[in-house]
């Protein structure tokens, strides 16, 4: 937890006044499609319309860079970079950079991040993270100052393809209540990746392996157990669903999970520790699958239907997939007194007049910003009056 987050209770009744995080300056330079941009903004909804490939997405994207990770398409920090055209030596890259002015977890701050432009001159693709001017050691200190969910066409098939998309939509809902678990999570891999290496180059050294597999069980049962936790406090607003958007029972399904349900987490680790152990397999070269949070998936079903998420219908899956986002701004405003940043990419299209209303509702409870893009401006009208509302055109905006 953060030191200014109060700990996370998931059974507490308190409803706090909402005073969620939100966006007063955003600047931009080098950033996809845009070359400069500068938005000045108050706490309103801010609803971004305009045609496909106009930028939409690009500007959400910068706006999930404020957070730990890799944004929202996981992209190479590279491929961000703006491509200018140079009259005589053909096109230019512009490293990307990132400034914002927030309302967040410590009040009013400076956010700054971006590709780092001496590590791009030699092919290299490192992250700069700056606090009020600041350099920040890793950029999980993001964590620290703004919590962001998001919501994009991509994640539709979140219910339907492999449990990896499940396992970081659930890791992204986990840091708005927790900004040491992207560490953890990095911890995690990075000694998982080096005990594979080892095995594969045949190095039998029992006190190197006993030492990576410390920290993969130590790290990996707290990964697991803040999963867990999450999971438990959610389930009871997720079930109930929010208005039109059904119910969804969520469960997570691991090995280490199971064992934390046996007994307390020390057990856990020594039995991580000890399958660890047993699978080396230096004979092959090659390491043996272990369990781990690397293989744990998150399970959804429809609360009404009873039925799982992956044999509900696209537009039921949608509705699943926005019922458990709003039971989560709703479990973070209770608990720690404001929802995250909510960044909602062409959601209005897939849903219905009642729908698209009851959600704009919804969204003026929680309190905090929610960023909103379409390509058609009627989607909106119900929010129009309450929001700020941007065309987006060729990397320009003009408000409306």
């Amino acid at each position: 937890m953060t030191a200014t987050a109060r700990a996370f209770d998931p059974t507490s009744a308190e409803v706090p006044t909402p005073t969620g995080p939100s966006v007063r300056r955003l600047t931009l330079s080098g950033f996809r499609n845009y070359e400069a941009l500068r938005l000045d903004l108050d706490r309103a909804p801010v609803v971004l319309t305009g045609p496909n490939g106009a930028g939409k997405t690009n500007l959400l994207e910068a706006l999930s860079f404020l957070a730990p990770g890799r944004g929202l398409r996981r992209a190479r920090l590279a491929d961000i970079d703006r491509l200018d055209s140079d009259r005589v030596t053909g096109e230019t890259q512009k490293t990307w950079a990132i400034s914002a002015e927030v309302e967040g977890n410590m009040g009013r701050t400076i956010i700054g991040t971006g590709r780092d432009p001496l590590a791009a001159e030699t092919g290299g693709d490192k992250r700069l993270v700056r606090i009020d001017g600041s350099p920040a050691k890793s950029q999980t200190v993001l964590g620290d100052h703004l919590a962001i969910s998001w919501l994009t066409p991509q994640m539709d098939r979140l219910f339907t393809e492999g449990a990896g998309q499940r396992r970081r939509f659930l890791d992204r809902l986990v840091y708005a209540f927790d900004s040491q678990h992207a560490g953890r999570m990095n911890s995690y891999t990075h000694a998982l990746r080096e005990r594979g290496r080892l095995l594969r180059q045949g190095r039998s050294d029992a006190s190197w392996h006993a030492a990576l597999e410390e920290q993969i069980a130590t790290s990996g049962v707290a990964v697991a157990a803040a999963r867990r936790e999450l999971i438990r406090g959610l389930m009871p607003l997720a079930r109930a669903g929010s208005g039109p958007f059904p119910g969804a029972v969520l469960s997570i399904e691991g090995e280490v999970e199971a064992w934390l349900d046996e007994g307390p987490a020390l057990d856990a680790e020594d039995k991580f520790r000890t399958a660890l152990a047993g699978a080396r397999s230096l004979a092959t070269g090659e390491p043996t699958p272990v369990p781990g949070p690397h293989r744990s998936d998150l399970r959804v079903r429809h609360s009404i239907k009873d039925m799982p998420a992956e044999q509900c219908s696209t537009g039921e899956q949608k509705a699943l997939l926005i019922a458990i986002i709003l039971a989560h701004a709703r479990l973070r405003t209770r608990n720690l007194g404001g929802a995250p940043l909510l960044l909602l990419d062409e959601v209005a299209a897939h849903l219905d007049s009642e729908r698209r209303a009851a959600l704009y509702d919804i969204l003026d409870t929680l309190g905090s910003q929610a960023w909103l893009t379409g390509t058609d401006t009627a989607l909106f009208d119900a929010i129009r009056p309450r929001a700020q509302c941007f065309t987006v055109q060729d990397g320009a905006l003009v408000r409306q």
